[in-house]
């Protein structure tokens, strides 16, 4: 099939707001499940009476399909066609949530955890490339930008949900929520969206085995990292696996007549700035919600509700600067957004990272946390533009599939990198001590983050001055 322009793909005939919500609270309940979890690991541990190794993987096991089946679920959409494989992953995400909030034994909540992961693996890339199928101009601009927000505040509001569930109801209650969501979801869905061109031709099972296992291996190596250490036989085996997948990987895919990762999504450099930027970028966050929530909850004497709660003045801002950016982008390119999105987060970090035992929540944590959530909101949506730039219509879902896969790729190996600074810490310094190191790791992630949009991101927009941001 000849390549045109997504701009240029059909519209769906029904009301483009309707269509959006579909497509917005069905990424947001997925993102919410990745922080969800957090707030109600110490409920679930005690109802079911996990061992610490099997708790770990009541999240690592969605961490782990999540992150290992982006690429494939790309690419299915692509030949199945978007919209029924947006339902398929609608029902398998809310059938595994159900299966959670039943859930009587360890083994049967990570088992459903991972089928979770599968449905996530599936929404989340399908959901952008509906965008880019249903929305152009102005309006895509727009998408995107409420796209951005709700990849902004998805982990914070989980950890506020998670908090208040758990608290109110039961740690079962913010998993069984997601069932009604996700039913309203797919009917919504088949009366209002539309389905995207099928391609015909194979499917690259090739690519696909080795992008799976690859990512898998990746991300598992990378969590165990976290408990045993980077020079971990265990470790380091799932590193060396992975490495040699992906390797494959790219060896195959150059050879490839349609390949599920496409090498030429890398050869525009500004989306390949886009890709390495967010990997950084999410790296770093993750270190502030995990890291941030310990300092809440273990120094400042927070209940998980209270310690949801505190991530309110982040979450508020990031939301109110987000909505801003399409007016904002009609004066200011999406890479200088970019740029100081990631300053201004960068800054905020770099204040939050500096609190101590005696610090008090309004001068260590609040008034860092604006600067983080204005940061966020600045930079998330050109972010997202960036990595969808002049894709074609053949390359939307692997395009997707790239920026969440580094999107979760990042964190995954943030956490595994700011959990070993945050260990080096000296113990005498206690919790605050340890989270000041974490987070002053964050920063220098976001440092690494704001060089690659200097070097990278903004020289390529001034290489290409008619480019259009939309």
């Amino acid at each position: 099939m000849h390549s045109t322009a997504v701009q240029d793909t059909p519209r769906a005939a029904g009301n483009q707001t309707a269509i959006l919500a579909i497509i917005l609270v069905s990424y947001f309940m997925i993102l919410l499940d990745n922080s969800v979890v957090f707030t109600g690991l110490p409920s679930i541990r005690a109802d079911l009476e996990l061992t610490p190794a099997t708790l770990s993987w009541v999240q690592d096991a969605y961490t782990l399909v999540f992150g290992g089946l982006l690429l494939l679920g790309a690419r299915a959409g692509d030949l199945l066609g978007r919209r029924r494989l947006f339902l398929i992953g609608l029902a398998l995400f809310g059938t595994a949530s159900l299966l959670i909030g039943v859930a009587p034994t360890g083994w049967w909540i990570v088992a459903a955890r991972g089928l979770q992961g599968v449905g996530a693996a599936i929404v989340a890339p399908t959901s952008l490339a509906l965008i880019t199928a249903h929305f152009t101009g102005e309006a895509r601009s727009r998408a995107v930008a409420w796209y951005a927000a709700t990849a902004g505040i998805g982990a914070s509001l989980g950890m506020l949900v998670g908090g208040a569930l758990t608290a109110w109801i039961s740690w079962r209650a913010a998993f069984l929520v997601n069932v009604p969501i996700a039913a309203i979801m797919i009917f919504a869905a088949r009366r209002v969206l539309t389905e995207t061109e099928r391609r015909s031709g194979r499917f690259d099972v090739i690519g696909a085995v080795c992008a799976t296992l690859g990512m898998s291996a990746l991300v598992f190596g990378i969590m165990e990292s976290t408990e045993r250490g980077w020079t971990d036989p265990l470790t380091l085996s799932a590193l060396t696996v992975a490495a040699a997948l992906l390797i494959a990987l790219v060896l195959h895919e150059a050879r490839a007549p349609q390949p599920i990762m496409p090498l030429r999504l890398f050869s525009h450099r500004e989306r390949s700035g886009a890709y390495a930027t967010r990997l950084l970028y999410m790296g770093a966050m993750i270190g502030f919600f995990y890291f941030t929530t310990q300092y809440m909850q273990d120094t400042l004497s927070f209940s998980p509700l209270q310690a949801g709660l505190g991530f309110i003045p982040m979450t508020a801002v990031n939301f109110a600067v987000a909505m801003a950016i399409p007016r904002l982008a009609g004066h200011i390119s999406g890479p200088v957004l970019l740029l100081a999105g990631v300053v201004v987060t960068l800054a905020g970090m770099a204040w939050l990272s500096r609190l101590d035992p005696d610090g008090t929540y309004l001068i260590a944590v609040a008034l860092p946390m604006l600067l983080i959530g204005a940061g966020q909101g600045l930079a998330f949506a050109p972010m997202t533009n960036a990595g969808i730039s002049s894709l074609s219509t053949e390359d939307a879902g692997a395009g997707s599939g790239l920026i969440n896969t580094a999107h979760q790729l990042g964190m995954a190996l943030g956490l595994g990198i700011l959990v070993t600074v945050a260990t080096s810490a000296n113990d005498t310094a206690g919790v605050a001590g340890h989270v000041s190191a974490a987070l002053t790791g964050s920063s220098v992630l976001l440092g690494l983050a704001l060089t690659v949009v200097l070097l990278v991101v903004i020289p390529s927009r001034r290489a290409e001055p008619a480019h259009n941001d939309a």
